[in-house]
C-alpha cells in the first residue's frame, strides 16, 4: 500500500508520494547511525541498574583506602556463579597496595618493587568477590558471596557487594586525586555497559549505637546498564503450554536453543539414562570453568523449560499450574525467578509454593507477576534430573469484561527466566478452544465427575 499526501484537493499525488518515500528513506538511513544500543532499556523495569560506589574514607602516605560498593538495583536480573567481574583503568600510575573482601585477578609486573610487593600493579586491574568461607581477616561487610549478586526485589540482604582497597601513587588530597576511567562489569558475560565516574554527595556512615556520624573524604558513582541487544544472548529458555479443555499438549519449538548435533559428538547433549551422566556430573563438579550448558537430548534443546497449563475451570475463577524444568546437568539454578505477564494478574487470588510480587512500571497496568522460590524450600532449582523441576498453582478470579479461554487469552504473554526472554509457541499453535457441542459433553463430563466425587465424599464420611 502507498502512502501519499495531496496538498490540495484534485492535484496529482506523484510528486508527493515521491516526497514521502524519500522522507521515509532518509530518516530510516539516519536511524541506522543514530541508534545507539547501550540506550537500550528494559521496559518492565526502566530505572534498574547497578550502580557502583566509590567510598575513599581516609588518606595514606602515597595515595588512600577506599570501600566499594556495587548495588544491584534491577527488579529481577541477578548475577549468579561465578559472579561479576569489575574493571577499570587508572588515570595515572595507581597500584593496589592491599584489598580486603575482593581480589584482583593478576597481579601484573611489580618488579620495580623490592621490599613491599603490591597486590596489584596492572593499569586496567580486573577484580572477583572472595568466595564463601573466606577467613574473617580477609572480610569485609557484604563481601564474600562468590560474586553472586540477588536482585532488590527477591532478597534486599544479598542485593550488594563490597570490598576495601588500599591505593597507591595516587592523590592525597581531593585536589590530587583522580577518579579511574573505563569502568566495566562482566557477569561473566556480556550486556553491561557502564558509564563514567561522576563525583556524588560524600557517603555518610553511622556508628554503631546510630549516635554519630562520619563521612567519606570524597565519594564517585558510576552506573552500569544492561542491554539484551549487546549480550546477544541465543535463547537459553522456552515455554511450552497445555490445557483441560484440549488433549493437545504444545510443545518448544524444535531447535529453540540449537539442534541435536550428530550422534558421532558425544557430549552436545545427553539422554536419559545415559551412562555418560555420572561422568559429566563428576567433570562439571570438579572446578571446570566451562559454563556452556550440558542438556538433556531434547527437540527444543534448552536448558530451562517452563510449562503453563490451564488445569481448572471455576464458576468464578479458573486454575493454572506452572512447572519449571531444569535440562541442564551443569547447572543449579539458585536463586531463580520468573517473570510472566498475563492481563489477569491484577485479579490473582492466590499462589502456592512460590513468592510473588508484582511489577508496575506503569501503575495503572498490573499485567506483569514475579516469582520466585520460598527460602530452603524451593529456591534452589536443582540440576537435570528426577529432582530438577519446581511447580506451583495460581489461581485467578474471573474478570466477566476479558475473561475467555478463546484465541488463547489463558496463556502467558511472555515469560523470562532469571531476566531472559523465553521463546513461546506460535499464537496460532496455541491449545483451541472445542467447539460448542464439544464444550456441552466436557461441561456435562465435568458436572457428572463433580457428582460422583460428592457421593464418595458423603459415602467415606457416612
Amino acid at each position: 500500500m502507498e502512502l501519499w499526501v495531496s496538498c490540495s484537493h484534485g492535484s496529482p499525488p506523484s510528486i508527493s508520494r515521491f516526497f514521502i518515500k524519500d522522507a521515509i528513506f532518509m530518516v530510516f538511513f539516519l536511524s541506522l547511525f543514530c541508534f545507539s544500543p547501550t540506550d537500550a532499556y528494559d521496559p518492565l523495569d526502566p530505572n534498574g541498574n547497578i550502580t557502583i560506589k566509590w567510598d575513599i574514607i581516609s588518606w595514606t602516605a602515597d595515595g588512600y583506602l577506599a570501600m566499594v560498593v556495587i548495588n544491584n538495583y534491577q527488579k529481577y536480573r541477578h548475577i549468579q556463579a561465578p559472579g561479576w567481574k569489575l574493571g577499570w583503568v587508572w588515570a595515572k600510575k595507581e597500584i593496589i597496595w592491599d584489598m580486603v573482601g575482593g581480589q584482583a585477578t593478576e597481579q601484573g609486573d611489580c618488579s620495580k618493587f623490592k621490599m613491599n610487593i603490591p597486590h596489584c600493579c596492572k593499569r586496567d586491574p580486573t577484580v572477583v568477590d572472595l568466595m564463601p568461607g573466606t577467613p574473617y581477616n580477609k572480610q569485609v561487610a557484604n563481601c564474600c558471596r562468590g560474586g553472586v549478586l540477588n536482585s532488590w526485589v527477591q532478597d534486599p540482604e544479598t542485593s550488594l557487594s563490597a570490598f576495601q582497597i588500599s591505593v597507591g601513587q595516587a592523590g592525597t588530597s581531593n585536589k590530587t586525586v583522580l577518579m579511574p576511567k573505563n569502568f566495566t562489569l562482566k557477569t561473566p558475560g556480556p550486556g553491561y555497559t557502564c558509564g563514567p565516574a561522576k563525583s556524588a554527595l560524600p557517603t555518610k556512615f553511622l556508628s554503631p549505637d546510630k549516635r554519630r556520624s562520619t563521612q567519606a573524604m570524597m565519594t564517585w558513582k558510576v552506573t552500569c546498564t544492561y542491554s539484551q541487544f549487546l549480550a546477544q544472548k541465543t535463547p537459553t529458555c522456552c515455554v511450552s503450554m497445555s490445557s483441560f479443555y484440549n488433549n493437545t499438549i504444545i510443545h518448544c519449538p524444535t531447535c529453540t536453543c540449537g539442534c541435536q548435533n550428530n550422534i558421532n559428538q558425544p557430549g552436545t547433549c545427553i539422554r536419559p539414562g545415559s551412562s555418560y551422566v555420572p561422568t559429566a556430573l563428576s567433570t562439571s563438579s570438579s572446578g571446570r570453568t566451562d559454563l556452556s550448558p550440558l542438556v538433556q537430548c531434547t527437540d527444543h534443546m534448552c536448558p530451562i523449560r517452563i510449562h503453563w497449563h490451564i488445569k481448572i475451570n471455576y464458576k468464578a475463577y479458573w486454575r493454572v499450574k506452572m512447572t519449571v524444568t531444569n535440562f541442564n546437568y551443569r547447572m543449579n539454578y539458585s536463586q531463580w525467578n520468573l517473570v510472566v505477564q498475563h492481563p489477569n494478574f491484577d485479579n490473582l487470588t492466590q499462589i502456592f509454593s512460590f513468592n510473588y510480587q508484582p511489577i508496575t512500571p506503569y501503575e495503572s497496568i498490573n499485567d506483569t507477576a514475579m516469582l520466585w522460590g520460598i527460602k530452603f524450600y524451593n529456591d534452589l532449582l536443582m540440576q537435570a534430573g528426577p529432582l530438577g523441576n519446581v511447580q506451583s498453582e495460581m489461581i485467578f478470579q474471573k474478570d466477566k469484561s476479558k475473561f475467555t479461554f478463546d484465541k488463547g487469552w489463558a496463556f502467558p504473554r511472555r515469560v523470562y527466566f532469571n531476566g531472559d526472554n523465553c521463546v513461546m509457541p506460535p499464537p496460532d499453535s496455541y491449545p483451541y478452544l472445542p467447539n460448542a457441542g464439544t464444550r456441552t459433553v466436557l461441561y456435562l463430563l465435568q458436572t457428572l465427575a463433580a457428582i460422583f466425587a460428592s457421593l464418595v465424599l458423603l459415602l467415606t464420611c457416612g
